[in-house]
């Protein structure tokens, strides 16, 4: 019952890491859980914005060798900004904003790799919903190879008021598509741009798509039918990075 690098577990530590106002990215908690400070944690997750993810007693176990009372926590080594927060400073600076927001990326290695790539074509900020994100924690440090200590991060409850906002502010939503019928090249990234990526399994939620401004294609050669969702990135970042320099 400690805490090792990123990971607080038991119930007592992780109640007392609320109380404090730890910065917690997740809490992981078995699905069966009850009994002593249980709802404390939760009530007191809730009111900090931390999400809790329901798991078997098995990942839990595989997680840490110590008694773990069927909670972890993951901290956070990132604050978090809101949306609203993050345009209007941008804007107040005269910029045009670039984002991306990463609709259900689990995979801590995209999510790295996304990272870095939005850092080095100059994007403003990442955005995530509470639900189904990686955990950002030491481990993603490493994968994005220190990128997202330099760029700015936001996590909201959920993707209906992530998009409500966006359009309030007048930022245009973009993503890939398949089916799409505009190249990436004929995108134009000059304007307040979002761009939303998804899981490489199941694309973007059908919410999401609806409330897309528009869709277009990675022009590509080979049997391949997409890339990977990291590399998609990074080639759709350079894109806008190239159009905002010109």
């Amino acid at each position: 019952m400690r805490s090792t690098k990123s990971l607080i577990y038991g119930r007592n530590p992780v109640l007392e890491a609320l109380q404090n106002n730890v910065p917690l990215d997740r809490i992981l908690m078995h699905h069966t859980i009850s009994g002593e400070n249980v709802g404390d944690i939760i009530r007191m997750a809730k009111q900090a914005g931390t999400p809790i993810v329901r798991v078997p007693v098995e990942k839990l176990n595989a997680m840490v060798r110590g008694v773990h009372q069927g909670v972890i926590a993951f901290g956070s080594i990132v604050d978090y900004t809101p949306l609203q927060d993050i345009i209007s400073h941008l804007y107040d600076q005269g910029k045009t904003p670039f984002l991306l927001l990463l609709d259900g990326i689990t995979d801590v290695r995209n999510t790295g790799a996304i990272i870095r790539s939005a850092v080095c074509c100059g994007a403003d900020a990442i955005i995530f919903s509470e639900k189904n994100s990686a955990p950002l924690h030491e481990d993603m440090v490493k994968t994005s190879a220190g990128a997202m200590m330099q760029i700015t991060f936001c996590r909201e409850k959920n993707l209906s008021y992530i998009l409500e906002t966006l359009k309030m502010n007048g930022i245009k939503i973009f993503s890939s598509d398949l089916k799409a019928t505009r190249s990436l090249m004929d995108i134009d990234f000059k304007t307040p741009s979002c761009l939303v990526l998804g899981a490489e399994e199941k694309g973007i939620s059908r919410a999401t798509q609806e409330q897309c401004d528009e869709t277009f294609i990675i022009p590509m050669q080979g049997n391949f039918d997409s890339f990977n969702v990291s590399v998609a990135a990074g080639i759709i970042c350079f894109e806008a990075m190239k159009q905002r320099m010109a």
